[in-house]
């Protein structure tokens, strides 16, 4: 199941539960489970692997046993943070509050880790459907430092966040005001007592939120009018528990977590970003099918019509893109990265897919903390046979010979960079103390996997790649000795192919851009999944169709030397993208911070990087095969 830990008593209790009411037929959370292998688990003397088995489903499944009157519900403490900056995170225990004298910690999955979560067990006594009123969570005397440390906090504005029964809990450390210019008043104020509301159907928690409505905060100020002596504040921490039903079933109670507004709103259905992207591809479309195939048309007519007229130099006052059919599938310098591109650029275009296609399938419920972070890292290692043998076969078709330093390269092409970035933010968090710092299980978990998995599978994909790898299917032969290409204006060169190959996919993607970047830098939970995937054919459409048109061009000017032109055109797109990223983090969002820039912009370059991959490839596929029909097509000896 993903298990860091062995499952504490309480998850045993509640497996235990789940197996009778499963064996019995008796509703489980809003689903009917009927299966005489459960009941056998139930009865049966030994834990047998297939028992195993269907425990770690019902538990990845959400299949938790219902709770009973005054059962009790464990509220796990979780991080702390900076309002502004979600990647900047605390545990929840740093901050001088009320704390067991034995912290124990939550097993967490690796999507959780990967997430900063960083659950513990609280002093909070919650039991189901009983309201408390009042109840002392603790006495506190704070130091002058601890009481200067949640002032800092609360004036950076901190939240924190608690989990219960994997429903997150989130409210603001304390309570800042600034009134007045002349005079300035600064007060600081810590929340000491919270209202929990929990919302519940039958035997299931639904939703819960904490209040401080009817709450004055406590001062924070160590002097002659502090509720101290010695320079010391002497606290007591309280809360109260109150339940309310509701009418929604446990399998619709994400719908109720997605209409909670502790953070900002801004993700809906934006119909103009849509509109805006349809409109452009139908444009670049309707110039490519209509515009480039007349042109097209012309061309077979005139260079057909001289063939048949027995010219005896094809070359002999002739121009455009016939007379280099000798020299436009010249293999190009680096064949090794070129093919690398082309292989990680598949691998991330599969993955990216399988992605979407998880989502809009409702495998990722925003109550599973870090779903998607671990879906990635799974499918990322067991993709890397896809690169591999992308990379590997066509190296093989264009007469490589050094296959073994092309496996190596194809593998490390992503790696390297995404290990040296890492390995920079990982250093500033662990730094600062932040719960983003990997610890070392994860970190052997995660290299583990590039090496058992991940390695392995690229190595394998490039040898049977290399061996199921054909001819190169050249429709026209290539001399030996190379044409001279003519000057060409500057409206041909690489830069401008790069400015408007690159521009053209990211205006296609700029408005949904801003949902994307308000999801991974923000607190949303993005579910417009197949918006999504319609933004993505689109993006990927636009490029394919901008290296066509670009080709063309360069072919028309007699410089044959296309391959890589078309994978810097349309991959000139992540420029764009990290472009956007520096506009976003300066103008809007209100992240700050050492420790936020530095994430924010070492995964911003790796953003950049993956969609020049991608886009890198599919661009160079759609040129070649648009090259190899025009040649093709044409009369030639």
């Amino acid at each position: 199941c993903g298990r860091l830990a062995p499952p504490t008593p309480e998850n045993l209790r509640s497996l235990r539960r789940t197996l009778r009411c499963a064996a019995s037929g008796r509703s489980v959370k809003g689903d009917r489970v009927y299966s005489r292998s459960l009941l056998s688990c139930l009865t049966g003397p030994v834990m047998t692997p297939r028992c195993a088995l269907l425990l770690c489903l019902l538990s990845q499944l959400g299949w938790a046993s219902g709770f009973k009157q005054g059962d009790p519900v464990t509220l796990y403490v979780n991080k702390v943070g900076p309002y502004h900056n979600p990647q900047e995170t605390y545990h929840y225990y740093t901050l001088p509050v009320c704390r067991p004298e034995q912290v124990r910690h939550k097993a967490l999955s690796l999507g959780e880790v990967l997430d900063g979560d960083r659950m513990a067990e609280s002093l909070y006594k919650i039991r189901f459907k009983e309201h408390a009123e009042r109840q002392t969570l603790c006495q506190m005397t704070l130091s002058e430092k601890e009481v200067e440390q949640l002032r800092e906090a609360i004036e950076e504005l901190y939240y924190f966040e608690f989990v219960l029964d994997d429903v997150p809990i989130w409210g603001f450390v304390g309570y800042m005001e600034e009134s007045g210019f002349l005079p300035h008043s600064h007060k600081v104020g810590l929340w000491t007592h919270l209202d929990f509301n929990i919302e519940y159907n039958g035997d299931s928690v639904i939703f819960a939120n904490v209040s401080v409505k009817d709450v004055k905060p406590v001062p924070l100020d160590i002097g002659p009018g502090a509720a101290g002596t010695g320079g010391v504040l002497i606290i007591t921490h309280s809360y109260s528990v109150r339940w309310f039903e509701s009418p929604l079933p446990h399998s619709r109670r994400a719908e109720r977590l997605r209409d909670y507004s502790f953070f900002p709103k801004t993700l809906e259905i934006h119909w103009l970003s849509i509109i805006n992207s349809l409109v452009l591809v139908v444009l670049l479309l309707g110039f490519v099918i209509i515009i480039l195939m007349r042109v097209l048309k012309n061309d077979f007519a005139r260079y057909n019509v001289e063939e048949d007229g027995m010219c005896d130099d094809l070359d002999q006052g002739d121009n455009g893109w016939k007379i280099i059919h000798t020299d436009v599938f010249r293999f190009p310098p680096f064949k090794s990265l070129l093919c690398a591109v082309l292989g990680v650029g598949a691998q991330f275009l599969t993955l990216a897919t399988g992605i979407i296609i998880m989502a809009l399938l409702g495998m990722f419920n925003v109550h599973r903390h870090g779903a998607i972070n671990s879906a990635a890292i799974v499918l990322y290692a067991l993709t890397s046979c896809v690169s591999g043998y992308c990379s590997c076969s066509f190296y093989t078709q264009i007469h490589g010979e050094r296959w073994v330093w092309n496996i190596i390269l194809t593998s490390s092409l992503f790696s390297a960079p995404l290990f040296l970035t890492w390995s920079v933010v990982n250093s500033v968090h662990w730094w600062s103390g932040s719960t983003q710092a990997l610890p070392a299980s994860t970190v052997l978990l995660l290299l583990g996997a590039w090496v058992l998995v991940g390695f392995p599978l690229t190595v394998i994909g490039g040898i049977v790649g290399k061996n199921r790898a054909g001819s190169f299917q050249a429709p026209c032969r290539t001399r030996n000795i190379p044409r001279q290409i003519p000057q060409q204006p500057w409206y041909k060169h690489t830069a401008v192919h790069m400015a408007i190959g690159g521009f053209l996919p990211f205006s296609a993607i700029s408005v949904e851009l801003y949902y994307i970047f308000a999801t991974v830098w923000g607190r949303e939970h993005y579910t417009l999944y197949g918006i999504l995937l319609c933004v993505f054919a689109i993006l990927l459409s636009v490029g394919a169709c901008i290296s066509v048109a670009l080709s063309y061009f360069l072919l028309s000017g007699e410089d044959y030397r296309w391959w890589w032109r078309s994978v810097l055109s349309t991959g000139s797109t992540g420029i764009f993208i990290f472009v956007y990223s520096v506009f976003y983090y300066r103008n809007r969002s209100s992240m700050s911070g050492p420790v936020q820039s530095v994430e924010f912009f070492g995964y911003s370059l790796l953003t950049a990087l993956v969609f020049s991959l991608m886009l890198g490839s599919v661009s160079f596929w759609a040129s070649l095969t648009f090259i190899r029909y025009i040649y093709r097509s044409l009369k030639m000896d």
